[in-house]
């Protein structure tokens, strides 16, 4: 099996067809073809089924692509790798910002990056865990930037930039909202983010550790920043996020946090990837952008535009 033929497949999956597949990776529907050819000959199975519509996945095909995904990622990663050993700017970077930083400082920072290197193909994920952290496994991702709680040690490594305050938020004009204790909140609904691995230990931090248990019904699990604030703001739940959120839409002007009597914890904005890998120029240049971002939003002047700088404690 060769790189080529296993994109071509990945392609043909991700797009329904060789035509789309051909545009997607600027090849000619020919090339494609003989890519496939190539390879089911190669297996003695056929991969494809071709309709009026296009093409879809046999079942050995189906059973090939997530083979195929994995293999092709590597491959690329490894031509990254090299390519960064002999300095070679990469053609295409992807990585994951976590939600609130994308609202925030991700502009000033992507135009400092597209300054240095304006020929690099970008792609942004939201930055969630439970999505960053299959697509670093699988090479697709170079970093993402985040939270690192939870993260498999043996797997990952990060560098931590900042912390901030993590608080517990409610609609404006929430019944409770003036509530000072955890124990007085135990009977509402609430949405957070996490991933299954990290559940436990987030419930000891924001209730175990007090002495306090809710209820699991009461807890919903949100993979997307915006069904969080929205569920927030038009579900009346309390959320547990992080303190620059409220910057953010939907939740800036419409709702605020607690003043609780408890300690809540920090959380933290890290550079994220796997443990083995060497970031390549175009991830560091965006790496010192991101920083770059952070610092400046530490050191406007006007009170109002430095809410978010006067939110961090940077480390770097």
């Amino acid at each position: 099996m060769k790189l080529h033929q296993l994109q071509a497949l990945c392609a043909v999956a991700d797009h329904g067809g060789i035509r789309s597949a051909a545009r997607a990776l600027d090849l000619s529907q020919a090339a494609i073809t003989r890519a496939l050819r190539e390879l089911e000959e190669e297996q003695g199975l056929p991969l494809l089924a071709r309709h009026a519509g296009g093409a879809r996945l046999t079942s050995a095909g189906l059973t090939l692509l997530p083979h195929a995904r994995q293999i092709a990622s590597q491959l690329e990663k490894a031509q990254r790798d090299l390519a960064s050993l002999r300095g070679e700017t990469p053609r295409r970077l992807c990585v994951g910002i976590t939600p609130w930083f994308g609202q925030t400082l991700l502009g000033a920072a992507l135009q400092a990056f597209r300054a240095e290197m304006p020929t690099v193909e970008l792609e942004l994920y939201e930055g969630l865990q439970a999505v960053s952290l299959s697509l670093l496994r699988s090479g697709q991702m170079q970093f993402a930037l985040g939270p690192a709680a939870g993260l498999p040690g043996q797997e990952f490594s990060h560098q931590v930039l900042a912390h901030y305050p993590m608080r517990v938020v409610a609609q404006l004009g929430h019944p409770l909202l003036q509530a000072h204790s955890l124990n007085a909140l135990l009977e509402q609904d609430w949405v957070m983010n996490f991933t299954q691995a990290g559940q436990h230990a987030l419930m000891h931090e924001l209730f175990g550790r007090h002495g306090l248990h809710i209820e699991p019904g009461r807890i919903i699990c949100a993979q997307s920043s915006a069904m969080l604030s929205s569920l927030i703001i038009n579900a009346g739940m309390l959320g547990y996020s992080p303190e620059p959120m409220l910057l953010c839409e939907p939740l800036s002007g419409k709702a605020q946090a607690l003043v609780l009597d408890e300690p809540l914890g920090e959380g933290d904005i890290s550079v994220i990837h796997l443990r083995d890998q060497v970031l390549d120029p175009a991830a560091r240049c965006l790496v010192e952008c991101l920083q770059q971002a952070l610092k400046a939003s530490s050191r406007l002047r006007d009170r109002n535009e430095r809410c978010l700088g006067d939110m961090l404690s940077l480390f770097f």
